[in-house]
């Protein structure tokens, strides 16, 4: 089933990829290309990386990301290994990579200094709250000093009004200039994955179905783009 042509999105969506072998990613990648405006692979699921064969001949951005089992990844190993998986993406030509601002700094460091034609994306995630917005507003602040292109913080809803404080980062960032994605988590954020690309947001993020999603609360492609035709 493909994606409504009525009409022009309201925001851009992400995909990601969350398969455990390189031949289902390429079948997963085949049908989010139908949906998706990027698509991000998550390395950490893969049980061997191979990245070549997953960038070559892409129809749409790609995000390469290895996540930290802190931040809600797979990978548990050495950085360093983590992180080298992240020069690869950026020596095979990646779109973009996303790696955590947790990351050790010197590696992180040299991720930034070496991206050459690819956009750094640098994450937070707070899987057990929605800090204060000075907390977040500090945050972004120490992230763009680092350099990032496109700056990701990704927060816990405990409440529902943790929406409000997290997408009043949008405008925030807006005022500077800087790209970013910032919604929250859980089954009470699902509402700031719908509003934060309205809000001037980089993108979004929606699973192809509810059994790939790739963090709590995580809406379907399918349901985003419904819900969005509808407000129209």
């Amino acid at each position: 089933m493909r994606a409504s042509s009525k009409g022009k999105n309201v925001g851009k969506v992400c995909i990601p990829i969350v398969e455990t072998t390189v031949e289902r990613a390429l079948i997963a990648v085949k049908e989010a290309e139908q949906w998706a405006d990027l698509i991000e692979l998550r390395a950490d699921y893969l049980k061997q990386v191979k990245l070549a064969p997953l960038l070559e001949n892409r129809q749409k951005p790609f995000i390469v990301t290895h996540r930290r089992n802190e931040e809600g990844g797979k990978y548990k190993g050495r950085e360093g290994k983590r992180l080298s998986v992240l020069q690869d993406a950026i020596d095979l030509g990646t779109d973009y990579i996303d790696v955590e601002l947790a990351s050790e700094r010197s590696f992180l460091q040299d991720l930034i200094r070496n991206k050459r034609g690819t956009d750094v994306i640098l994450s937070f995630h707070d899987f057990r709250r929605t800090p204060s917005l000075k907390e977040l507003q500090r945050l972004f602040d120490r992230m763009v000093r680092l350099g990032a292109d496109v700056i990701k913080i990704v927060s816990f809803a405990r409440s529902w009004e943790d929406n409000l404080t997290i997408l009043s980062l949008i405008p925030f960032a807006k005022a500077r200039r800087q790209e970013i994605i910032a919604c929250c988590m859980g089954e009470k954020g699902k509402v700031s994955r719908l509003f934060s690309p309205i809000l001037g947001a980089a993108w979004t993020y929606a699973s192809l179905n509810k059994v790939k999603a790739s963090a709590p609360g995580q809406l379907t492609v399918r349901e985003i783009k419904d819900i969005w035709e509808r407000m129209r």
